[in-house]
């Protein structure tokens, strides 16, 4: 954990206020695409900071709420299935993440970025390719992105049960995608990730 914090330190001779930003959900076949911005204070304590892949769903858990109790200012922000479907999913990421800045309450001085790909803000940016593994920071907004997401999948499957989302996430496993071939597909599904499965079928129907 202590390389994470060391990553961003180095910055802090130059930046007062660094925000962190990561997203979740680049590739499934339903649900929104989640990112997340997040500005620690010097002095922080975490049962466990890592990338959220890394950790448990406990783990997330644990430290998920003990960044919302620390952080300076965090915003997560959902871009849906129909946006995604209209600007495409870089560009809905893209969006999501500049939302997650603007809507901090505290303007960073400095902005790392998860990834290589820099976005449409006035302030400084880096972006730091598997940054959830190396910066505190991003690593704190992956998590707070990732456990969002998850809750929301979670919720999304008591209203849709056959798809499985509880489990799979919308991610596409043999048991989501059997499920669209007979269901059809919902309105949380993204239309623009399901064309290999229209060829699989006669007809692809929409709920």
């Amino acid at each position: 954990m202590d390389h994470l914090f060391q990553f961003d330190s180095e910055h802090k001779s130059t930046y007062t206020h660094i925000a962190g930003v990561d997203e979740v959900g680049r590739g499934p076949l339903a649900g929104p695409v989640v990112c997340a911005a997040v500005i620690l204070p010097d002095t922080v304590t975490f049962s466990y900071l890592d990338d959220s892949k890394k950790l448990t769903e406990k783990r997330r858990e644990q430290v998920y709420d003990e960044i919302i109790s620390q952080a300076l200012s965090y915003s997560i922000v959902e871009i849906d299935s129909q946006t995604i479907d209209d600007i495409n999913i870089l560009n809905a990421t893209k969006k999501g993440m500049v939302q997650s800045v603007q809507s901090l309450h505290i303007s960073p001085d400095l902005v790392l970025i998860d990834g290589n790909q820099h976005i449409d803000i006035p302030t400084p940016q880096v972006t730091v390719v598997k940054g959830d593994s190396k910066s505190a920071s991003i690593a704190a907004a992956s998590i707070l992105a990732k456990v969002y997401r998850d809750r929301l999948m979670k919720d999304l499957a008591k209203h849709y049960p056959m798809y499985g989302f509880q489990s799979n996430k919308g991610y596409g496993s043999k048991m989501h995608r059997e499920a669209i071939k007979t269901h059809g597909a919902c309105k949380v599904h993204r239309r623009s990730f399901l064309k290999k499965i229209e060829n699989e079928v006669e007809q692809l129907t929409f709920l």
